[in-house]
């Protein structure tokens, strides 16, 4: 163990003997002084890793001690110790950042936990989760072997996202490469499953199936429109991963209370242009193209594929015979974030507002343009980081607290994911192809090894647009990625590493669907 040092003042230090005694067996090098003065003359001499700190000392009192200290020494853990329960005095040393509050008497016990809980957290924290991990990770491994359902995969990628944070926030990572080795087998089991079942889920209404992009809104949103007398205000973060969600779920539980959190699957492509059309339309996307012309853009088009997602809605509102009144808005910049906090209150006589936040999307893909974008994401982690940074000085935000002091319902979800791609895949296609590095439609579309993609030669079958007689999809798997043979080498050095979507991963198709109301 580490030979900490320890500062205790106290005025009544000799009758404290048995507790110092204690301590020092268990390794602890402890100081003792008898009044505040020494205890700061102290401190400016030497280095210490915690300090206890008698409150009601002659001459400095503790607190005064512990104002002086923190000034020079604000993240040295201090324990302040009090015979007095009187509120005020808590209120004071918990408003000076102590790092416990501990009342007398006390006993060795009490005092070794408080120590162990500030010096060694981190260790003891460290060592429990990589235990628990450990006992998990072989449980996990076999599922993935078994036959699961769509449900099974929901939860066996919620405990990946669950231990992957965990690990994130231990001391020293050790587990970190045998989480991602989890993941990546995971991964490839779970693209088997879905190619397995996809076409089927679309195809036959009859058999058991998750709730897919162009269903979310009947079967989730929709009713909840019904049941509730209160606005109800539908957030989509556009490219929110589960694991990003579960970064900023505390601090949104500081004002909204959760009553539903659930996953849902994202149509192929995982792309905004079909998953979130088909979410607003509540059509698939060849369905779409042919109830709605003059609303769907072909891949060959220039135009934006996004810009009549209120159009889609209000169809599919008339569709289902609910006549309300409704808002929508597109959030692509911090201004358009601010003047939507400042316009909140007129959304308050609408039944439905539906406000798409565009910046996770950005990110994403300043992340593949700008150099430093890349080096503040380098990996998940950071990427996590740079989300709840974000989020914690964003708009989004503020609006969520100005709406949680009134009568609503709030629904936070996304259209799709993103995967950290690594692997490059060779594709060869006409000028025609789209660009999108996780799934290609086109004719005359070849590649060396076809199965480690997944191809679909009839697009009516996934309920895709076909172009031309002999359009086809292909969609990436895992982390692989789409490249050209014509200047291979600096494409994929371009591209490896960044976040991307339209393939089939977990990370892209299982994504959050969460319902809040306010604490309040």
């Amino acid at each position: 163990m580490q030979n900490y040092k320890i500062l205790w003042a106290d005025d009544e230090i000799d009758l404290l003997k048995p507790h110092i005694l204690f301590l020092s067996a268990k390794g602890y090098d402890i100081t003792p002084v008898n009044n505040g003065n020494e205890a700061v003359e102290m401190c400016q001499e030497n280095n210490y890793d915690i300090i206890f700190l008698d409150e009601n000392m002659p001459g400095m009192t503790g607190l005064e001690a512990l104002s002086i200290i923190k000034a020079a020494k604000p993240n040295l853990p201090v324990i302040m110790i009090t015979k007095s329960e009187e509120e005020h005095i808590m209120e004071d040393a918990i408003g000076s950042k102590i790092a416990d509050y501990l009342i007398k008497p006390i006993n060795p016990s009490q005092i070794l936990l408080s120590v162990k809980k500030i010096l060694e957290n981190k260790k003891l924290v460290t060592d429990k989760i990589n235990q628990n991990y450990q006992q998990d990770f072989q449980n996990l491994s076999m599922q993935f072997n078994d036959k699961l359902n769509f449900s099974e995969w929901v939860d066996i990628y919620k405990k990946l996202v669950y231990w992957e944070l965990e690990i994130e926030n231990t001391e020293n990572k050790s587990m970190k490469e045998v989480i991602d080795m989890q993941k990546t087998e995971a991964n490839k089991n779970f693209c088997k499953f879905l190619i397995a079942q996809y076409e089927e889920w679309l195809n036959n209404p009859n058999i058991e199936r998750p709730i897919l992009s162009h269903q979310l809104m009947k079967k989730k949103t929709l009713p909840l429109l019904k049941e509730s007398n209160e606005p109800v205000f539908f957030f989509l973060i556009d490219n929110l991963r589960y694991d990003q969600w579960k970064i900023i779920e505390p601090i949104i539980n500081q004002y909204f209370i959760t009553e539903e959190e659930t996953c849902y699957y994202s149509i192929l492509p995982t792309t905004t242009a079909y998953a979130r059309n088909a979410i607003f339309s509540g059509l698939l996307p060849a369905e779409m193209e042919k109830k709605h012309p003059d609303w769907w853009v072909t891949e060959e088009d220039e135009e934006g594929k996004n810009n009549f997602e209120f159009d889609f809605l209000k169809a599919q509102l008339q569709r289902n015979q609910i006549d309300i009144k409704s808002s929508y808005h597109k959030i692509l910049n911090v201004n358009q974030g601010k003047n939507l906090l400042d316009s909140l209150s007129n959304l308050m006589n609408n039944k439905l507002n539906v406000i798409v936040y565009n910046f996770v999307d950005m990110l994403s893909h300043a992340r593949t343009d700008m150099a430093m974008i890349r080096e503040l994401a380098a990996d998940e982690s950071a990427y996590r980081s740079l989300t709840l940074s974000w989020f914690m000085h964003s708009p989004l935000l503020e609006i969520l607290k100005k709406i949680a002091n009134k009568k609503v319902k709030v629904i936070i979800t996304t259209d799709h994911g993103t995967i950290r791609v690594k692997r490059p895949f060779k594709i060869i296609g006409d000028k025609n192809t789209n660009t999108n590095l996780r799934y290609k439609a086109g004719r005359n579309l070849s590649m060396d090894n076809e199965k480690d993609v997944y191809i679909c030669r009839k697009p009516e079958r996934l309920f895709l647009p076909k172009l031309n007689l002999s359009t086809a999809y292909v969609f990436t798997k895992e982390d692989t990625f789409f490249t050209y043979p014509n200047n291979y080498n600096h494409y994929v050095n371009y591209y490896r590493d960044t976040f991307q979507h339209g393939g089939i991963s977990l990370e892209e198709v299982i994504i959050p669907y969460i319902t809040l109301s306010p604490k309040k």
